[in-house]
């Protein structure tokens, strides 16, 4: 749009942007394109938005509810235009919950205004949930006095005006003046218009009028009317004249591209017109009125010479007359579209002025003959281009709602990122509005024409430039005689204009249709921006635009602050302004779907519980109550919200919602939104107010309200009788829309809404008129109405949405069923027959071509769209089989779909009717509906008749009619009455079944028994039911019956029963006479009636009294001689005196009998079953006489049981000690069986018969495990550890004497090599190191002689005890060094022996074919090793050699002794270390501490060192040996005895399982590497020289050996290479500590406190030498410090033990050593020490 003239000057503009860039190479979007570039990130056009990064939006910048910044709710102020403020609601909590129910609550009220404020509670504040970061969004312009109508009116005509002058050579710059002012040429327009035209204004003198109404007040009134005369003649005359040629052929043209008129049925378009005047198809076309008005202005271009001298005059610009037009205003401004008649041809010659042939080309091209389409039908047609006519660019195929929307999906479109499908977004939702809109040339308006399809326009110049190709003969030659409109750049050559013209180079030209105009409106899209960017932008516009304007306030010494009201003034201001331009920019219409919601929502946020709050309005279209839930698809806009961010000044434009729905719009943050509502009782009164403000516009545009693009000033609305209100919203609150209702508005400032459309019940007539108003001005709905009705018939079943359902139904019926009627009527007219459509049983004998079939498959809401009226024909549709196009019933046959006519349109088999439902099942679901809205009342009448014709009513119909009444969701008014009348029916119901019940009274019967042993509260209860059982009561319940009068089987089996009880009291007494003269089953039949009359009856007591008698005495025959219980006996007896059996019954008296004989069984049976000594014998008498005699089943299975596993363990013990003589050794039973036998004679109290004799084969077959023990040495441990440890040997030497393993030169570990390289290979198979031979596990300590590596676990030093530059020699390379051994390594040799004897034992022992591994292993390797042994052939050079297999032999836990002396004397040999050779080994012991026992513990806490001196509890007992008791067996002589273990010599520890003084585990002694990590750590002392080889210059004894002696021992005690035996240390006087030998270790009473008194003064050999000295002995009788003793003791705690029972590990090493003592001390020996 041009700048309107001034003046004298320029007009003022303010703009929000600046323009475009015009370099279309442009791509990146910089801040003319509305991204700053200013700290912001810049992005290419084609960059999605979901791609884009911006600063997020600082939350604390903007006015939240409740934030400081948030303006405060104020009292009315009074407002612009003196407009009353709408109503603002405050729901509470409670009223908050339901969002339907709350609207419905307020509708009347907020109806009135048609918008309404609601201030949620103080608790609602959702939190933001959009990323402000992605969020980016485009934008759209607004030019502020652009939007208002007026205004708006005005610029379009004086853009006209100025290139209509400006064609013929002048210049319209700057407004003429008058009286020293400037002059509105719009207003002198209207003014003259009103006033009957130009001539009639001369004629009557009234231009002194008109310059009083334009507010000049010259003194000479002449002059200024002279100049107002003047300046109209110049400017005006000439082109209202060409309006009133060229207007109505532009204006047909325009309806012609849009398909048919687009006024809505009643008005009349210059487009229609007779059928006399139709031109046929190979006719002239002169009389077109496009071509008239083409002519008329080419004629005025080719008279330049009248113009040359001067302004012309009103002759000289005036079209020449003589072609016949004739001015359609003549007699004042006449909208040509509100003439009572079609259009008529304002010519009336029937020839246009002919071109002068001197100014013609010799060849004149020819003229296109065009054929006009039925304008009275509508006909869809190519559409002709006429000369100096173009039509627009093909804006067809637009689905959606609205013309105001930009586009504001995210789409990768080449042009705009946010592009996306026509009506489609990403997610599939259809979206209500508009898409894309393209652009008037030469403004900042978008150009938006009606949304509805258009017929598709011949256009020639499709993909050419502009200015090649002519838009009306096509062809490309003669270019340089193409013109091109500088408005529509349409191109046309000079000659193919009728009549031809020429123009000067230098002269610019625009079509009829530009100078005419059409009326077209819309926003040109914005910038893109991010929130924090718009939020940047629109403070500053803000700042920047009332800066200069605020008046300075001297109370706070500035400028005094924006107001709201200053907003609004100025807004309305700016908007009626024509001089004064302010371009702003909105973010409206943002989709949801693509952008995110500012509410949150379960897909994005699951855990928010606003995500399914009710108000949210994600949630809030599809609320239960809300009829947008029967809509089978997502409406963006309308069931899916829309997003809207705002400036200072962006505003809605005067619009109600789609389909007259409600809406909700919410503020999420920002500064105040004023609204403006006019309710919806007065929409037609401001549609007709705005079309009498704008006539003009409404004229080009008849669906300007539906285009969201004009305000009009509520003051000016008011002076037509329209009621406005207004509203100021703010953050956190809601606005409420109601139907129909108008409403516009406009922004304080940056701020962000979310709006929705929502559809309670009340709204469904509304929306119904909604579609009827988009039909008729050919509008294309969001939804089908019928379909929603049909969806909720069909899903919502409830009487609630019959109620409102109901009558639509019955609408949609009755206008379907018209519609029907009328086609076929139609249809019918041309050959009367019986058709099949409506009469398909009637025989005809015209054959109906006419397609006809009945559908109701789903299909696209294309597929039943009236292509004419864009109305959805869900329910019938009337389709073209030839081009497809899908027809209305309203619109069928009429419209022209194809060539064929209408008769045979309607007749034809190239037409099909398809009816979705056909008639009788369209009634079907209509009636169904309305029958169920009818049930309330169908209820209400039966309950009506019920009452009436019945006196008594049934109370099974009552009940009938209160349960289907409260089945039937829907408020009843007479139900709680009924139901109260039933409760009391039921309650007495209730009360008689108590007395006509058999199961009721028995239940009451058997819970008097357990009423009567409980509290006086129960007894009381049962004192109130006694009264309710009174006989009385039933006549009381007759009575009852009779006052509340009803009808019920029980008033009459009650009376029967009254009746009958009476009888039964009758035939009680005669009984009671005579009891002998009836049987006891008759007395009970008597009982039995009485207590089914459910009342006390006293004959009923003494009746059953008798019975009770008679049932006890025929019980206690019948079970005489029988098998009782002593309980049963007890119970039997006990109920004789309840009943009063007398104590003289001879019954009785037997029975007492027996209960005596079996207490006295009872009393002799648990006797013998307590005693230690059980008397088998005895037991088997009380079992034989336990049959004939009342016992209890406890004490008899007691007996038996005993008497049972007395005989099963005989059994199994007899047959364990068979099968061990047996001389099949591998017949004889497993060692672990027999074991589980004896263990489990533990449970009896006797040894049977044959255990002895097993025991002593036991301890046989345990000596020899005892033997192996000792020669692992792990003689103190349990004898289950010897098959453990053995296991654990076998796979240890399965590592160590692997022949696999040769030797090798030393390797790194993987852990210390270098990352290989990509060429170099990688080694699979893992090295082994160490004794051990295992691979490479934690630290690893490398021989600075041989150069193996080491664990540090295996020679037991710490990690944190061993640095890394510390040198270590091993125990292979210096023998001096010692191998820390976790238990003693027996020979080879040793291990054969002990194997021979397994077949001398009684049993199978569990560790044989551990043993037959180990030996094998072993004398496999000591073959293997033969060659390496012979001294012949060891030269130097095998050094290596000897040493790696020395390394195994070491490593491996049994010893051989000949492999290992060798090795090491050759070693020595040709490699010493130590300057003494290795002394000759033949055992390899221990080098672990021993563990202290309870009592050494004891005396170190104590700090004593006699076991004597101890206190008698602490003492250890004495182990003695109970004499030996009698078997149980009858067969033995002795007497009874316990069963006891048979005597052995040494029991070692693991006799006694599981003691509380050591705890569980493993044994200490047994070598694993799976030790804790405590028992390493304890073990690694730096100064003990069994791991650090001795320092420079120091002496080693040279008789020490190469293995620690075991840690009971001191070193200078350590026996020689030869020493087999253990010396016992000495102890005082009948101790073993008294005999000869080297006295105990010391550390064995270790203390367990920090002071630790040695517990034998004096020094022990070396006791004194320096702790650093590798002859220094670490167990030396100086006490060791605390920390040390703090080790010992964690290894104790630590290391699980099973070794756990009453006597320590020095009391077990004694023990193995008497065995090789004689014999006279051996006894004495261990008793004393145990003592």
């Amino acid at each position: 749009m041009v700048v309107p003239p001034s003046a004298g000057g320029s007009s003022t503009t303010t703009t929000m942007t600046d323009r475009p860039p015009t370099n279309p190479a442009l791509h990146v979007n910089l801040s003319k394109n509305g991204i700053a570039t200013g700290g912001y990130p810049t992005y290419a056009a084609h960059i999605p938005f979901s791609a884009r990064r911006a600063p997020p939006l600082d939350m604390a910048t903007v006015e939240r509810r409740g934030h400081p910044m948030a303006v405060r709710e104020t009292n009315k102020r009074i407002r612009p235009h003196g407009l009353q403020d709408a109503p603002t609601f405050r729901p509470t909590e409670d009223e908050f919950r339901d969002p339907m129910e709350y609207i419905k609550k307020i509708a009347p009220e907020g109806r009135k205004y048609g918008i309404c404020k609601i201030i949620p509670p103080a608790d609602w504040k959702p939190a933001f949930a959009i990323d402000t970061e992605k969020f980016h969004f485009r934008t759209r312009r607004q030019e502020l006095n652009s939007v208002e109508g007026g205004t708006r009116t005005n610029l379009n005509y004086l853009d006209q005006l100025t290139k209509y002058h400006k064609q013929h050579g002048l210049n319209l710059n700057r407004f003429p003046s008058v009286d020293k002012k400037p002059l509105d040429l719009y207003r002198l327009k209207k003014a003259v218009e009103t006033r009957g035209g130009f001539e009639k204004v001369c004629k009557l003198k009234k231009w002194a009028e008109i310059g009083r109404d334009l507010g000049y007040s010259g003194k000479i009134m002449s002059s200024l009317s002279t100049s107002l005369k003047n300046s109209y003649q110049k400017w005006l005359h000439p082109y209202e004249e060409y309006l009133r040629v060229a207007k109505p052929g532009v204006q047909q043209q325009i309806e012609f591209e849009y398909g048919g008129p687009f006024t809505p049925p009643g008005t009349h378009s210059p487009m229609k017109c007779s059928q006399s005047q139709q031109i046929t198809p190979l006719g002239p076309q002169d009389n077109l009125p496009a071509l008239q008005a083409s002519a008329a202005l080419n004629v005025t271009l080719q008279q330049p010479d009248e113009r040359s001298d001067g302004p012309p005059g009103l002759e000289s610009q005036q079209p020449p007359t003589s072609s016949g037009f004739t001015a359609v205003n003549s007699g004042g401004f006449t909208p040509v579209n509100l003439t009572p008649a079609s259009f008529q041809a304002v010519n009336t010659s029937s020839q246009l002025p002919k071109r002068d042939k001197s100014n013609s080309l010799s060849a004149q091209p020819p003229q296109p003959t065009i054929e006009p389409p039925n304008l009275s039908r509508g006909v869809d047609i190519p559409n002709p281009v006429m000369n100096g006519l173009s039509s627009m660019n093909d804006l067809s195929k637009h689905p959606l709602k609205r013309t105001t929307s930009h586009d504001s999906l995210n789409d990768s479109s080449s042009r705009d990122p946010g592009a996306s499908g026509e009506g489609v977004d990403d997610n599939g939702r259809r979206s209500k509005r508009l898409k894309k809109a393209p652009t008037v040339v030469g403004s900042h308006m978008s150009l938006l024409r009606p949304t509805t399809p258009r017929a598709p326009v011949q256009r020639y110049n499709v993909n050419g430039k502009t200015g090649e190709i002519c838009d009306t003969c096509g062809k490309t030659d003669d270019k340089l005689a193409i013109f091109v409109c500088d408005g529509c750049e349409n191109s046309y050559h000079w000659y193919c204009l009728d009549p031809a013209v020429e123009i000067p180079a230098n002269q610019d030209w625009h079509c009829p249709r530009c100078l005419v105009g059409t009326g077209e409106f819309g926003f040109e899209e914005g910038g893109i921006y991010s929130l924090k960017q718009f939020q940047d932008k629109a403070q500053s516009f803000k700042d920047s635009y009332f800066a200069p304007r605020m008046p300075f306030d001297p109370v706070l010494n500035n400028k005094r602050q924006v107001t709201e009201d200053d907003v609004e003034r100025e807004f309305w201001r700016l908007v009626e302004s024509i001089t004064e331009t302010v371009e702003v920019e909105y973010g409206a219409d943002i989709h949801s779907t693509t952008h995110g919601s500012g509410f949150p929502t379960i897909e994005r946020n699951p855990l928010d519980s606003y995500s399914t709050d009710p108000w949210n309005l994600n949630i809030l279209p599809l609320h239960p109550e809300s009829l947008f839930r029967h809509i089978k698809s997502d409406i963006s806009g309308m069931t899916v919200p829309w997003l809207y961010v705002g400036m200072c000044f962006s505003t809605f434009c005067w619009h109600n919602e789609d389909h007259y729905s409600y809406s909700a719009n919410y503020q999420h943050f920002g500064s105040t939104k004023t609204w403006y509502g006019i309710p919806g009782a007065d929409a037609e009164r401001f549609e007709e107010a705005m079309k009498q403000a704008v006539p003009e516009l409404f004229e080009s545009q008849p669906d300007l309200l539906f285009q969201l693009v004009t305000l009009l000033p509520p003051d000016q609305l008011k002076k037509a009788g329209v009621n406005v209100y207004a509203l100021d919203q703010r953050a956190g609150q809601f606005v409420i829309t109601f139907p129909q209702a108008y409403h516009a508005g406009v922004n304080h400032g940056f701020n962000f809404n979310e709006a929705v459309n929502f559809a309670p019940h009340d709204w469904e007539p509304y929306g119904e008129a909604g579609v009827e108003r988009l039909q008729a001005f050919r509008k294309q709905p969001c939804f089908s109405h019928d379909e929603l009705l049909m969806t909720a018939a069909n899903r919502d079943t409830t009487i609630k949405t019959a109620k409102w359902l109901a009558p639509a139904l019955q609408r949609l019926q009755q206008r379907e069923m018209q519609q029907r009627a009328d086609l076929l009527t139609r249809h019918k007219e041309f050959v009367d027959h019986h058709c099949r459509i409506d009469e398909p049983n009637v025989e005809s004998n015209f054959h109906c071509e006419l397609g006809f079939e009945v559908d109701e498959k789903d299909v696209p809401e294309s597929d039943y769209q009236c292509t004419f009226c864009k109305a959805y024909s869900y329910l019938s549709r009337f389709r073209c089989n030839t081009t497809s196009k899908v027809m209305c019933l309203l619109h069928a046959g009429t419209y022209d779909c194809c060539d064929a006519a209408e008769e045979l349109r309607l007749t034809s088999s190239t037409h099909s009717l398809i009816y979705r439902h056909s008639d009788s099942a369209l009634d079907n679901v209509v009636q169904k509906v309305t029958d169920r809205s009818k049930m309330p009342e169908a209820w209400q009448e039966k309950l009506d008749k019920i009452l009436d014709d019945e006196p008594k009513p049934s109370l099974k119909v009552l009940r009938s009619l209160v349960s289907e009444g409260e089945r039937m969701p829907y408020d009843l008014p007479g139900l709680p009455d009924v139901k109260n009348f039933v409760s009391k029916c039921n309650a007495w119901v209730d009360e008689a079944t108590n007395y006509i019940t058999r199961k009721q009274q028995n239940r009451r019967k058997n819970d008097r028994v357990w009423r009567k042993s409980t509290s006086a509260k129960a007894a009381e209860q049962e004192e109130r039911e006694k009264e309710l059982r009174k006989i009385e009561n039933i006549h009381k319940l007759l009575a009852a019956a009779e006052e509340i009068s009803f009808d019920c089987p029980e008033i009459t089996i009650l009376t029967e029963r009254s009746e009958a009880i009476a009888e039964f009291q009758r035939d009680a007494r005669t009984a009671l006479k005579s009891p002998g003269l009836r049987s006891t089953q008759e007395f009970e039949d008597l009982v039995e009636v009485g207590k089914g009359f459910n009342v006390d009856i006293p004959e009923v007591e003494k009746l059953d009294q008798v019975v009770q008698q008679m049932r006890w005495t025929d019980k206690a025959r019948e079970i005489k001689g029988q098998f009782q219980t002593l309980d049963d006996v007890a119970d039997l007896i006990s109920r004789a005196g309840e009943i009063g059996i007398p104590d003289h019954s001879e019954l009785l008296q037997y029975y007492k009998d027996q209960q005596a004989q079996g207490e006295l069984w009872e009393a002799k049976a648990k006797e013998l079953i307590s005693v230690e000594s059980v008397h088998y014998q005895q037991l088997e008498a009380l079992s034989t006489q336990a049959g004939a005699l009342p016992v209890s089943r406890q004490t008899l299975a007691a007996v038996d049981a005993i008497l049972a596993k007395q005989r099963e363990a005989h059994r199994q013990i007899q047959d364990m000690f068979d099968r061990s003589k047996n001389d099949d050794f591998r017949s004889r039973p497993k060692y672990k069986a027999v074991r589980d036998v004896l263990d489990g004679l533990s449970e009896l109290n006797s040894k049977p018969t044959g255990t002895i004799d097993l025991e002593k084969e036991i301890k046989r077959h345990e000596d020899w495990m005892r033997k192996g023990k000792k020669l692992f040495g792990k003689a103190n441990a349990p004898l289950h550890i010897l098959q453990v440890h053995m296991n654990y040997v076998a796979e240890h030497n399965r590592f160590c004497f692997d022949l696999q393993d040769k030797p090798r030169m030393p390797v790194e570990p993987a852990s210390r090599e270098h990352t290989p390289v990509d060429s170099q290979e990688v080694d699979p198979v893992r090295e082994v190191f160490c004794m051990c031979r295992q691979p490479e596990a934690g630290l690893m300590i490398e021989c600075e002689l041989c150069h193996e590596w080491y664990h540090g676990k295996c020679l037991k030093i710490a990690r944190g005890k061993f640095k890394e530059d510390d040198k270590y020699t091993c125990p292979i390379c210096d023998w001096r060094v010692k191998i820390p051994r976790d238990a003693a390594r027996p020979k080879l040799e040793d291990l054969q022996d002990w194997q021979m004897e397994i077949t001398t034992l009684p049993f199978q022992p569990e560790e044989e074919d551990t043993l037959e591994e180990i030996i094998a292993t072993g004398q496999q390797f000591r073959e293997f090793m033969q060659p390496y042994t012979n001294p012949m052939m060891i030269t130097p050079e095998e050094v290596t050699t000897q040493r790696f297999y020395l390394r195994k032999i070491e490593g491996a836990e049994i010893l051989l002794s000949q492999e290992t002396n060798f090795f090491r004397q050759e070693l020595h040999k040709w490699a010493p270390v130590a300057p003494m050779p290795p002394p000759m080994l033949d055992v390899s012991l221990s080098t672990r501490k021993p563990r202290p026992t309870k009592q050494q513990k004891e005396m170190t806490r104590l700090g004593i060192t006699n076991p004597d001196d101890l206190p008698q509890h602490l003492r250890t007992k004495q182990h003695t040996f109970p004499k030996q008791r009698k078997p149980s067996d009858t067969n033995s002589s002795k007497g009874n005895h316990p069963l006891q273990p048979a005597p052995r010599r040494g029991r070692g520890r693991s006799s006694t399982p599981n003691s509380a003084t050591m705890g569980s585990g493993r044994d200490p002694h047994t070598h694993s590497h799976r030790l804790p990590a405590s028992m390493t750590s304890s073990h690694t002392d730096p100064s003990y020289p069994a791991y650090f080889p001795s320092p420079q210059g120091s002496t080693h004894h040279p008789g020490s050996p190469a293995f620690a002696p075991g840690p009971y021992y001191q070193n200078h005690y350590s026996h020689s290479s030869h020493s087999s035996r253990l010396d016992s240390p000495g102890f005082p006087p009948r101790s073993p500590m008294s005999r000869s030998g080297p006295p105990l270790d010391p550390s064995l009473f270790s203390p367990t406190n920090n002071h630790f008194p040695s517990p034998l003064s004096g020094s022990h050999g070396q006791g004194g030498s320096n702790m650093l000295s590798p002859q220094h002995n670490s167990y030396s009788t100086s006490a060791p410090s605390a920390r040390d003793m703090d080790h010992v003791f964690a290894e104790f705690t630590t290391d699980p033990a099973e070794d756990v029972g009453p006597r320590n590990e020095a009391a077990e090493a004694l023990e193995d050593r008497r065995r090789d003592e004689d014999d006279e001390h051996g006894s004495r020996f261990v008793d004393d020490f145990l003592r």
